[in-house]
């Protein structure tokens, strides 16, 4: 039987980027709050001299353990899924921190257009353009809305990135808080190249930082030091922007946050159309609390939300075959596929040396940037040349045709090391009537309690997409001064393996609508006014860019429609 424990205003379920925001919002005014995280705690400390790759990246030291919980994956609803099985196409953090953690700290923010897609899709095109079965829809909240809140996030986070107004994408009320990342010969190639062909290349905003920062409030760190680790590493610099470097310090040192780990929420209780709090496990000594609350805040990653309003039976489930319900619907991923290489058989580049988020790109093809009208597909996608750091276990560069084993592939993987620059595509994914999340009916996790079961496949629009995509970055590569050049145009049906992102987006949208969405623009549930539901579940659809900027700033205006909420009692936040 549950321990029930005294209550608390608010409680908040998991302590990544969207709980840390949170956390650090109430708390500086005056709200007492517990955040329950399933994971262990963790500090700069734990990452000093660890440049482990075979512990961080191939052992997945910072993700789920996949043998207690996984989800279940199929391409339509008329195959059998199974589980995930090792960590694939997709990384799911746990601890204290989140995913923010082991991210790479590529920033964007959403244009424009994405946060009105339908609207501005339909005004342009017609509503013809929209394909039968795709579900585009508006978010109830434009970018002119969103900005104050991305550059409140931006300043805390201390992203970098250039100074000056880039013309494809949103305006900014002010700079990036720090200057952009150092330019590498790459970097410099690329950005020589798509100007050459008439683009618009600019830095990738950073979390990484690029010089020393001191945030609003008062958290100082260091620069970078571009070692390469970035992507399923914590940062031993604290250079990068995480939870707990940036606000989880803040919300602690308030005095009126209180942070729970190993505590994994089983579901959150309600009556009456309203939450009256959390049930959770001590992941060590299988102890079970209930925890009270006047409000409850679900700040988990994204398919985890989804997961847990599915088991507390909170909000309607989604029914592909008529489209009615909303938990689970407008599942998205991200289409990644169309990239090209640039080979050096005269020069050598040192790419060991990098950063997760140290790179160039161009938005001419994202969104609605371009002309749409004479093209099978809608939206588009970021194009980039990063330098991550090739980290020598996992990274083995080859010309097209090299064995994948052997004494050859082994040369090869030596000479080209340094040789080949890479020009990456990330798509955005549109969200189509059967794609969708629900529970599982044969696979449970280790409590017991269904898996959440992923019914997603790539689509024409993502094939047409990849297709044209392929005859920018060859274009591109082929003024980067190289020996040779090589694109992949195609992607076959999506798969679970091998890794591609980590963007699972959707499940749990936001809107205006309580027919098509699952909260308001606030994050607020329809179905239990004191509940909201914050993190990627709320996209409508996913864009061609990184999550994280976005997220930060829907998690900003989100503490304050909580706290408008706390201060009524009662009533949706308008």
């Amino acid at each position: 039987m549950a321990t029930k424990l005294p209550k608390v205003p608010v409680v908040i379920v998991g302590m990544g980027w969207m709980g840390g925001i949170i956390a650090a919002e109430l708390a500086k005014a005056g709200i007492k709050t517990v955040g329950l995280e399933r994971g262990k705690r963790r500090k700069t400390e734990d990452y000093f001299m660890v440049h482990d790759e075979l512990r961080y990246a191939l052992r997945y030291d910072l993700m789920q353990d996949l043998s207690r919980e996984s989800i279940t994956f199929r391409n339509t609803s008329k195959m059998t899924a199974l589980p995930m099985r090792t960590h694939g196409s997709f990384l799911l953090g746990e601890g204290v921190g989140g995913s923010g953690v082991h991210w790479n700290g590529q920033n964007y923010r959403f244009l424009p257009y994405d946060f009105q897609i339908r609207t501005k899709t339909i005004e342009r095109y017609g509503a013809k353009k929209i394909p039968d079965g795709m579900q585009l829809q508006d978010w109830g909240i434009t970018y002119d809305e969103l900005e104050p809140y991305f550059d409140k996030y931006e300043k805390m986070a201390g992203i970098s990135g250039d100074k000056g107004q880039n013309p494809m994408v949103g305006k900014r009320s002010a700079d990036f808080p720090v200057g952009p990342m150092k330019k590498t010969p790459g970097i410099k190639l690329f950005e020589e190249a798509a100007k050459k062909l008439g683009y618009h290349p600019y830095m990738v905003p950073s979390a990484n930082l690029a010089d020393n920062y001191t945030n609003p409030d008062g958290i100082s760190r260091a620069a970078c030091q571009y070692c390469g680790f970035c992507e399923r590493f914590g940062c031993e610099y604290g250079a990068k922007s995480d939870p707990v470097v940036t606000v989880l310090p803040v919300a602690e040192k308030t005095g009126n946050f209180e942070l729970r780990d190993l505590s994994n929420v089983m579901e959150v209780l309600h009556t009456g159309g309203r939450a009256t709090g959390v049930r959770y496990i001590n992941t060590l000594t299988g102890e079970e609390f209930e925890q009270p609350a006047d409000v409850v805040v679900l700040t988990s990653y994204a398919l985890h939300n989804v997961r847990l309003l599915l088991l507390s039976k909170l909000g309607k489930p989604y029914d592909p075959s008529t489209g009615t319900g909303v938990i689970g619907r407008n599942y998205a991923y991200q289409v990644n596929g169309g990239g090209a290489q640039a080979i050096y058989e005269d020069r050598e580049f040192n790419l060991f040396a990098g950063a997760g988020a140290l790179g160039s790109c161009i938005d001419d093809f994202n969104g609605d940037n371009f002309d749409h009208s004479n093209l099978p597909f809608l939206h588009g996608a970021n194009i980039r040349y990063t330098q991550a750091g090739f980290r020598p276990i996992q990274t083995n560069p080859t010309p097209a045709g090299t064995p994948k084993w052997g004494k050859e592939f082994k040369k090869q993987s030596l000479h080209y090391y340094n040789r080949i620059l890479t020009i990456g595509v990330q798509g955005s994914s549109l969200p189509w009537r059967h794609h969708y999340l629900d529970l599982d009916p044969t696979y449970k996790d280790v409590y017991g309690r269904p898996l959440l079961r992923i019914t997603y496949d790539f689509e024409d629009q993502d094939r047409e997409m990849i297709k044209f995509m392929a005859t920018k970055t060859i274009a591109i590569a082929n003024e980067m001064k190289a020996t040779k050049t090589q694109a992949s145009n195609t992607i076959s049906n999506y798969d679970i393996v091998p890794y591609q992102s980590t963007h699972n987006t959707g499940g749990a949208v936001m809107g205006t609508d309580p027919g098509n969405s699952a909260t308001n623009t606030h994050m607020q549930m329809w179905d239990a006014e004191n509940v909201f539901v914050i993190g990627a579940n709320a996209f409508t659809h996913n864009s061609g860019y990184n999550p994280t900027g976005t997220l930060g700033a829907l998690a900003y205006r989100a503490a304050e429609g909580i706290t408008k909420y706390m201060q009524q009692g009662k009533g949706m936040i308008g």
